[in-house]
C-alpha cells in the first residue's frame, strides 16, 4: 500500500510540473529568470517553516549538510532550466530535462556500482523516445538554451539520486525545509549581486510566482521527498518524467496548441514505460514462481 502511495504522490508531482511550464512562460515575461527562483524559494521556505517549523527541534547536522546539498543542486538545476528556457522552445526544455530518466540510474552504477535493473532501464530509454515524440517540434539544432537545459537535466538526475537516497536516514521534511532554506539564500545572494531586486511587479507575475512557489515547489517536493522513501529512484524518474505529458496537456488546454499523431504515440509510450517499470518484473517473477511451483 506505501508503495502505491509513493508512486501516487510521485505522479502527483508530474502533474504539478507539467502545469509548471505555462506558468514559468509567463512569469518569464514580468521578471527575470533569477528573480522567479528567488521568489519561489523564498516564499516556499516560509511555507514551510510556518506549517512544519516545530520539526527543526530534531534537527541534526547530518540533515544540515545533506539538505544543503540538496539545495545547492537543485538551484543550480533549476537555473540552468529557467535560463534556458529563455533561450529555446518549452517543448524542447521538456525533453531535455527529461534526459534525467537515463541518468539517473547511471549515476547509481558509476558511483555505487549499483547493478542496473534491466526492466528499469529499458522504461527509462522507453520513456525518453515517448518524451521526445511528445515533446519535439521542428528542428533539433542545438542552441546555447538546449545545452544549459541538459546540464539541467544533469542536476535534476543527482537531486532524484541523493534525494531517494538521504531519505532513507533522515526526516523527509525536515530535508526538504533545509533543503529550500539554501535555495533561497543562494537565490537571494544572486539577486542581490546582480542588483536586481525589482520595485514593482505587474500582478501576472506575482501571481505566477506565488503558484510556482505554493504548489510547483512546495507541495510538488515535499510529496516527492516523502515518496522517495516507498519507492526506487530510478522509477520516482520515469514517473516524475510524465511531467512533460501534462505540460503538453495544459498547454492544449490554456494555450490551445494542437495535439498531433506524434505527440499521441510519446504519450501512449511513456504510459507504457511507466507499466513496464511498475508491473513487468512482478508479472514475470509471478510466473516463474508458478512454474517452479508445478514441477515441484
Amino acid at each position: 500500500m506505501k508503495k502505491y502511495m509513493g508512486d501516487a504522490m510521485m505522479l502527483t508531482t508530474a502533474i504539478v510540473w507539467g502545469s509548471g511550464f505555462v506558468v514559468t512562460a509567463i512569469a518569464l515575461k514580468y521578471l527575470t529568470a533569477y528573480q522567479v527562483m528567488a521568489g519561489r524559494f523564498i516564499l516556499a521556505a516560509i511555507i514551510l517553516m510556518v506549517l512544519f517549523g516545530y520539526r527543526l527541534k530534531g534537527l541534526r547536522w547530518s540533515v544540515v549538510w545533506k539538505g544543503a546539498v540538496l539545495g545547492t543542486i537543485l538551484y543550480v538545476a533549476f537555473a540552468f532550466q529557467t535560463v534556458g528556457l529563455e533561450y529555446t522552445t518549452a517543448s524542447k526544455n521538456a525533453f531535455l530535462t527529461a534526459v534525467n530518466v537515463v541518468i539517473v540510474p547511471l549515476i547509481a552504477f558509476v558511483l555505487y556500482k549499483r547493478k542496473i535493473d534491466g526492466y528499469e532501464m529499458f522504461g527509462s530509454v522507453l520513456a525518453l523516445v515517448g518524451i521526445g515524440l511528445l515533446s519535439l517540434q521542428g528542428s533539433l539544432k542545438m542552441n546555447i538554451g538546449d545545452i544549459l537545459t541538459l546540464v539541467c537535466a544533469v542536476g535534476f538526475a543527482f537531486d532524484i539520486f541523493y534525494t531517494n537516497y538521504f531519505v532513507q536516514k533522515e526526516d523527509a521534511l525536515i530535508l526538504t525545509i533545509v533543503q529550500f532554506v539554501t535555495a533561497a539564500l543562494i537565490g537571494t545572494i544572486v539577486v542581490i549581486i546582480q542588483g536586481d531586486i525589482p520595485t514593482t511587479i505587474a500582478k501576472e507575475g506575482i501571481y505566477s510566482v506565488i503558484y510556482l512557489a505554493v504548489f510547483s515547489t512546495t507541495l510538488a517536493y515535499v510529496f516527492q521527498n516523502v515518496a522517495h522513501k516507498y519507492t526506487t529512484a530510478t522509477k520516482a524518474a520515469i514517473i516524475l518524467s510524465t511531467e512533460a505529458l501534462f505540460g503538453t496537456l495544459f498547454s492544449i488546454l490554456f494555450l490551445h496548441e494542437i495535439l498531433t499523431f506524434k505527440m499521441t504515440m510519446g504519450a501512449l509510450l511513456i504510459m507504457i514505460a511507466i507499466l513496464i517499470a511498475e508491473l513487468k518484473p512482478a508479472y514475470f517473477k509471478n510466473r516463474m514462481a508458478k512454474k517452479l511451483g508445478r514441477s515441484t
